[in-house]
C-alpha cells in the first residue's frame, strides 16, 4: 500500500510485476489470492460463485480491529450481503439513484459549489482545499439527499474518518454513527420530509434504515471528497492536463497531453480517467470469497478462498490501457475502469459522484485559473493508512 516517495499518484511498483492472480498470505493466516489483472477482476466481480458476505471473507490488510468481520452483516448493511438479501435492498434504492434523478440534482450541486467558491474567494489564500471545498460539497449534497441535518457534519465527518482508518478500532465510531442515525430515523417517522430516509420508512424497520443510511452517508461523502482533493492535487502537478477544466485549449488532441474538445462529454471522460489513474480504493478492496472451486485467469481458486482485488493495479493493466502509468484525460478506454466496481454490487451513487466531480473540478479551475500548491508537493500529507486513499489536507493559493 505504501507509495514510493515522490510518487503520490502511483501504486507500489511491486504490484505491476505480478501476474493477474497471485497467491497471498493474509494477516490472519488464511491463504488466498490477490488479483491485479483487469479480466481476472471482472470475472471475480461478475461471477455468482463468488460471495460478498462479510462473515465468509478474510481481510487482506492487517486491521487494528476485526469487529464484526466474522459475523453476518446486520440488517440493512446490504453491501456485504449476497442475493436475495442484497437484491431486496438494492431494488428499494435503485429508483432513488437513476441517471435522470441525479441529473435533476445538478443545479443544486452547481449552487453548492458556487457558494463554496465564493467563500474561498472571500477568505483569500491560502486555504486548505479539503476543508474549504472537497469535503463540504459532497457532504452537503448527501445530507440533503438523505435528510441528515448538515449542522451535524463535523460529528459524522470525524467519526467517518476514524471508521475508515486502518489503524483505528472503529467500534465506538460505528456505534456513535448508528446511534445518531437511529435517532434520526425515529424522528423521520414522526415528522417525515422530502428525503430518502423519510421515503423508506414504510419499507424498512429502524435498524435496517439506520444501517442503510450509514452506508449511504459514509460512501456519499468520503469517497467523492477524497477524489476531489486528490484529483486537484494531480491536476496541479500536471498543468498540461488541467487545461480541460479551466476552459483552455492546448491543441494536443485526445492522443496527447491535452484535449481540444471542451464539451460536457470531454469533461466527463476526463473524470473517468482521473478515477482510473488514481484508484482511491487501494487497500485490497473489494474482496470476494469462492463458494465453490472456480478457475480464474488459469488459476484454481478453491472453495472458501478469499480473493482481494488491487484496483490501483487493475486500473493500470497494460493489456487494456495503453501506457497506463500516464495521465491522459482524452483516453477513450478510461471509461472501462473498475473504480465504481462491477456486477451486482456496482456503486449505486456513481452518477451522483460523477456529477459532483465534473462540476467540482471544472468550476474550481474556471474560478481560480492560477490555482497552485501553497507548499511543496512532497509536503502534502497523504492518507496511506486508510481504506480510502487521498490527502489529509491540500494547501493551495492563487
Amino acid at each position: 500500500m505504501e507509495r514510493t516517495p515522490g510518487c503520490p499518484f502511483d501504486p507500489p511498483p511491486e504490484l505491476a510485476k505480478l501476474p493477474p492472480m497471485t497467491r497471498l498470505d493474509y494477516p490472519d493466516g488464511h491463504t488466498g489470492w490477490l488479483a491485479t489483472g483487469y479480466e481476472a477482476a471482472r470475472a471475480v466481480l461478475s461471477d455468482p460463485r463468488f460471495s460478498n458476505r462479510q462473515e465468509l471473507k478474510h481481510s487482506a490488510v492487517r486491521m487494528t480491529s476485526q469487529f464484526g468481520q466474522d459475523q453476518p452483516a446486520p440488517p440493512g448493511m446490504f453491501v456485504t450481503t449476497d442475493p436475495p438479501v442484497h437484491t431486496r435492498y438494492r431494488r428499494l434504492l435503485t429508483g432513488q439513484f437513476t441517471v435522470r434523478r441525479m441529473r435533476l440534482l445538478e443545479p443544486r450541486v452547481e449552487q453548492i459549489t458556487a457558494d463554496h467558491l465564493d467563500a474561498m474567494a472571500a477568505a483569500g489564500p491560502p486555504v486548505d482545499l479539503v476543508r474549504a471545498y472537497a469535503l463540504p460539497i459532497p457532504s452537503l449534497v448527501i445530507c440533503e439527499l438523505l435528510g441528515v441535518p448538515y449542522e451535524d457534519h463535523e460529528f459524522f465527518q470525524e467519526q467517518t474518518a476514524r471508521l475508515v482508518a486502518i489503524d483505528e478500532e472503529g467500534v465506538p465510531e460505528l456505534a456513535a454513527l448508528v446511534g445518531y442515525l437511529g435517532e434520526l430515523v425515529r424522528r423521520k417517522r414522526v415528522e417525515p420530509g422530502d428525503d430518502l430516509i423519510s421515503g423508506l420508512t414504510g419499507d424498512l424497520d429502524d435498524e435496517e434504515l439506520a444501517n442503510l443510511a450509514l452506508i449511504l452517508l459514509v460512501a456519499g461523502h468520503e469517497t467523492t471528497a477524497n477524489m476531489l482533493a486528490l484529483g486537484v492535487f494531480a491536476l496541479l502537478e500536471h498543468p498540461e492536463q488541467r487545461a480541460l477544466f479551466s476552459g483552455e485549449s492546448t491543441g494536443a488532441g485526445s492522443a496527447g497531453a491535452g484535449v481540444e474538445d471542451q464539451s460536457t462529454d470531454a469533461v466527463e471522460g476526463a473524470v473517468e480517467e482521473l478515477m482510473r489513474w488514481l484508484s482511491i480504493l487501494h487497500a485490497g478492496a473489494p474482496t470476494r470469497v469462492a463458494l465453490e472451486d472456480v478457475e480464474v485467469a488459469g488459476e484454481s481458486v478453491r472453495k472458501g478462498e478469499t480473493v482481494a482485488l488491487s484496483l490501483p493495479a487493475i486500473n493500470r493493466d497494460p493489456s487494456l490501457f495503453t501506457d497506463p502509468a500516464e495521465l491522459r484525460l482524452g483516453r477513450a478506454e478510461a471509461r472501462r475502469h473498475l473504480g465504481f466496481g462491477h456486477g451486482v454490487h456496482q456503486c449505486l451513487g456513481q452518477q451522483l459522484a460523477r456529477i459532483e466531480m465534473r462540476i467540482g473540478y471544472r468550476r474550481l479551475f474556471e474560478r481560480f485559473p492560477g490555482l497552485r500548491l501553497a507548499v511543496p508537493a512532497a509536503e502534502v500529507p497523504l492518507k496511506e493508512r486508510a481504506a480510502v486513499y487521498g490527502v489529509e489536507s491540500l494547501p493551495v493559493t492563487w
